[in-house]
């Protein structure tokens, strides 16, 4: 039966493990010779994994860079790899929308499921937002929460724990690895938060126009402003009279940049840009990285890095 692995209680103690308080287990591990093997959805949560597991198995990723989360349907290839699995890491049920379904289907598999978001309160929409959430994306999965946790550095700390627990569960024997593991990534991640603390702290300007609201999390946790064309689970182009609204609100506020995501078509930024003058800048929602740039040396940590000098040229 699948192992879904409530962290409550658990997270407090992984904290205390990333700090070095661990000890060794003694339980023999469960895993195969090959080492651990971990299943994740989209790609934060494989880098996350992928630092925590480190040379002790392997981690693999369901969906490519460019691919969908909200409407993702995986393949009967993709439910047996996670019936298979010793550990199945997904971000939240208001991202992964499938997933609910997919462990219904696979009950009977001994998988340790993380919900790697599970103990954090997720931003709840405005009404007006969840309203046209739910106008926008008539026919498919509306979100009444803001689900790109991962884009704070610290809620993404507490991923990383939550994943540890995971894996830890799944195989005690290599426990100190995961811990020592975990401890050095979760130190990067919190020098991350230092350096966006640092560059926003005597910002006069704070508010940042995006195609795509992706970016609300970074936004409240650096006491920043988002002004979003659509919607968190949209890049669907706007009705006129919100666009005509938002260039109004662009030179009336003097802001000289618009930001579009990686992932999608920039189409509405650009209509922005060239009405107002702007210039357009990427800030991406990490929700995919191709393989070319993975080999290039492209990450978790250097992509938000890119973000934040990016966000530098408006946050000042």
């Amino acid at each position: 039966m699948i192992n879904r692995l409530k962290l409550t209680g658990i997270l407090s103690a992984a904290a205390l493990i990333l700090v070095g308080c661990g000890t060794s287990g003694s339980d023999e591990s469960a895993v195969s010779e090959d080492g651990i093997q971990v299943v994740t959805t989209f790609y934060p949560m494989y880098d996350f994994a992928k630092n925590v597991v480190g040379d002790n198995g392997e981690v693999s990723v369901l969906l490519d860079a460019g691919q969908e989360s909200h409407g993702y349907e995986p393949t009967p290839q993709d439910i047996a790899a996670i019936a298979d699995a010793d550990v199945f890491v997904y971000n939240s049920d208001e991202m992964e929308t499938w997933v609910p379904s997919v462990l219904e289907s696979i009950e009977s598999s001994d998988v340790i499921v993380v919900e790697a978001a599970e103990d954090i309160a997720l931003f709840e929409l405005e009404e007006d937002e969840a309203a046209e959430e739910e106008h926008d994306e008539e026919g498919e999965d509306a979100h009444s929460v803001d689900p790109h946790i991962w884009l704070d550095p610290v809620y993404a700390q507490e991923q990383v724990a939550a994943i540890l627990a995971g894996v830890i569960t799944a195989d005690e024997e290599n426990k100190e690895s995961y811990e020592a593991n975990a401890a050095a990534f979760n130190e990067k991640l919190a020098e991350l938060d230092s350096a966006y603390q640092t560059a926003f702290e005597t910002a006069e300007n704070r508010t940042f126009v995006v195609q795509h609201a992706a970016f609300g999390y970074i936004a409240r946790r650096y006491e920043l402003t988002e002004v979003a064309v659509s919607d968190v689970s949209s890049d669907a182009e706007p009705n006129p009279a919100k666009l005509a609204e938002l260039q109004q609100f662009m030179i009336d506020n003097q802001i000289t940049t618009v930001y579009y995501s990686d992932s999608a078509s920039s189409k509405t930024a650009q209509t922005l840009a060239e009405a107002t003058g702007a210039s357009l800048e990427v800030l991406s929602p990490l929700e995919g990285i191709t393989d070319e740039d993975q080999e290039a040396g492209k990450d978790y940590l250097s992509v938000m890095q890119e973000n934040l000098t990016a966000l530098k040229k408006v946050i000042q």
